[in-house]
């Protein structure tokens, strides 16, 4: 049995095929700084355990080893015991009505608004708003035609 730990197996896999960092993440799709903290076994600073899994089985895949392979050998030496989580109760949906009904009333007072606005255009009286020059004007033809 090998004494490698899983990082310096896929380091040593990579060298032996010549391949640097930056060919690993073009073809995996895993940035460099995830590379660099699997090779050295960092993988307390990798995002969540199934992201590591998959991390993983992309490298050894990428470097001529079996991933599943590397992925058990990851699991037993981190005794990860997966669990299922339960249903959580409903508090977190109450937080999303209040947000949707506070949304809903948003829309309806701009409605209301819209809507006064469009009111008071259409309602306006006409005439009576024109400049007092205006005004006089009609007043003194009116008088003409008289």
């Amino acid at each position: 049995m090998t004494t490698d730990t899983i990082g310096s197996t896929l380091k040593k896999a990579r060298e032996r095929k010549a391949m640097s960092l930056a060919e690993v993440s073009r073809v995996t799709r895993i940035p460099v700084l995830t590379i660099e903290s699997i090779e050295h076994d960092r993988f307390d600073d990798l995002p969540g355990e199934v992201f590591v899994r998959g991390f993983l089985k992309s490298f050894a895949q990428a470097v001529g080893l079996q991933g599943e392979e590397i992925v058990a050998r990851y699991t037993s030496s981190r005794r990860i015991v997966l669990v299922t989580p339960l249903p959580t109760a409903t508090a977190v949906e109450p937080v999303r009505t209040d947000r949707r009904r506070f949304g809903v009333a948003i829309a309806f007072v701009l409605l209301l608004i819209l809507f006064t606005l469009a009111l008071s255009i259409v309602l306006k009286p006409r005439g009576h708003d024109m400049p007092s020059e205006l005004s006089q004007a009609t007043s003194v033809t009116a008088s003409y035609l008289g």
